[in-house]
């Protein structure tokens, strides 16, 4: 014990004189995410936004790389900050909200988007959708009671993350076509088709809700082409070849080992070992090929990032908790064993397992419950991510990815009644029409 202390007693007298050395250490982190918060707070209050909802054509024969196009133009949003703005002015990468909602069965379609950017959106639209009609909407999310949740109000969702590094690319619309090649475009099979038809079942007094959140992001602030060429080298076995090398020793080393040993350097009396006769690219299976090909050809595109939520909520009455597979279902679509899947992102789920922590999610179950579900729907609200503004579960999707999940159907394609739809085509007026 007299050892002990003759140990301890030192170290204590320095921690009371210097314990306050610590304090910026441990501090510093938690106070630069107070101030960049505050700053981008304020920040916002700046950028106003607006809610733009889209109604499809009755028909759609557009085929789905016009909706690549589309997001081409959203790109254009592209206007990361600087230093001194991100840290002072608490300026941020704007970003894009594509949402699907069903209210008691009627399907509709919006974009929020910064109220400066609305001609951006509206022009590259209508330069590949010009039948779609656009029209500045309430947001529905303030037209329901906003303490959800309620006596009266119950609420279920997620945030969803990717099974495997976001540099793997989902399943995508070129997957979906039927396979005879002689197919047309619209007999194909449309990715959104299982989704509207759920979202058509929805009842009066429930609501689904469906959040796909981007921004334009390149290789400076994602650094997604230095990890695909990591995970690349690592699938074709590049690092191995490091295995094969002989140690190099420096000429005047070789040549003291002659004069002192009067023997020939190593690399003389050794065999050397023979090489792989096949490159590492020739040595994958087919399925290994592809990936690598997969994988390359997604951050070949344009790449945005961003998260992916939904919410089902109604009155509890009301309410269907099993409408939840609808969605699901629509997420499981993309979903492939060999490249990338998606799942619900365990930390946001709205369920919290009682045998957790000993028997301490027991005692506060409902508790961490309600909290769980009321940061979600201020998340979704907000539009903002899960953990804002820490950067987290956010991951990057690029042009094809994002037409799969979000384009417009036509009626042919996805026969869902309640999809709000332009039923009347719009013309310009003769241009020779006399004045009056």
């Amino acid at each position: 014990m007299e050892v002990f202390w003759a140990i301890i007693s030192p170290i204590w007298a320095i921690f009371k004189v210097w314990w306050w050395v610590l304090l910026p250490v441990i501090l510093c982190p938690r106070f630069l995410f107070m101030w960049i918060k505050w700053r981008q707070d304020e920040y916002a209050k700046t950028v106003p936004n607006m809610l733009l909802e889209l109604k499809m054509p009755a028909e759609v024969d557009r085929p789905f790389r016009a909706m690549e196009q589309v997001f081409a133009g959203f790109w254009m949003l592209y206007d990361p900050p600087d230093w001194w703005e991100h840290w002072w002015e608490g300026k941020y990468q704007v970003a894009l909200s594509i949402e699907v909602v069903s209210i008691g069965g009627d399907i509709h379609f919006y974009i929020r988007t910064p109220e400066a950017l609305r001609n951006l959106i509206e022009s590259s639209i209508y330069a590949q959708y010009p039948e779609v009609e656009i029209t500045e909407a309430e947001d529905y999310t303030l037209k329901i009671p906003q303490d959800i949740p309620n006596k009266t109000w119950d609420m279920w969702g997620c945030d969803y993350e990717f099974i495997k590094p976001d540099i793997y690319p989902m399943k995508t619309y070129s997957k979906f076509f039927e396979e005879s090649p002689a197919a047309k475009e619209e007999k194909r099979i449309d990715p959104l088709a299982a989704l509207l038809e759920g979202l058509a079942q929805v009842k009066p007094g429930e609501q689904i809700w469906v959040q796909i959140r981007i921004k334009p992001v390149t290789n400076a602030e994602n650094d997604y082409k230095d990890r695909t060429r990591t995970e690349v080298n690592k699938l074709v076995y590049r690092n191995d070849d490091s295995k094969n090398k002989t140690k190099q020793y420096p000429l005047i080393k070789q040549a003291l080992d002659v004069v002192l040993t009067g023997q020939p350097p190593a690399d003389f009396t050794e065999e050397k070992k023979e090489g792989p006769i096949l490159p590492p690219e020739m040595k994958l299976t087919p399925g290994e090929r592809e990936i690598v090909s997969l994988i390359e050809q997604k951050i070949s595109k344009v790449m945005f990032e961003g998260f992916i939520r939904f919410i089902i909520l109604g009155e509890k009455d009301k309410w269907h908790k099993a409408n939840l597979k609808n969605v699901l279902a629509f997420f499981a679509n993309f979903n492939t064993e060999n490249v990338n899947s998606f799942k619900p992102w365990s930390p946001s789920l709205t369920k919290i397992h009682k045998h957790g922590a000993l028997f301490l999610n027991m005692l506060l179950h409902d508790r961490k419950l309600y909290m769980r579900k009321r940061k979600l729907f201020r998340r979704y609200q907000a539009r903002l991510w899960y953990n804002y503004p820490k950067p987290d579960k956010t991951f990057i999707l690029n042009l094809e990815e994002l037409a799969t999940m979000f384009h417009f159907v036509g009626r042919s394609a996805v026969p869902a009644p309640m999809v709000q739809r332009v039923e009347a085509k719009k013309a310009e007026p003769p241009i020779n029409l006399p004045g009056t």
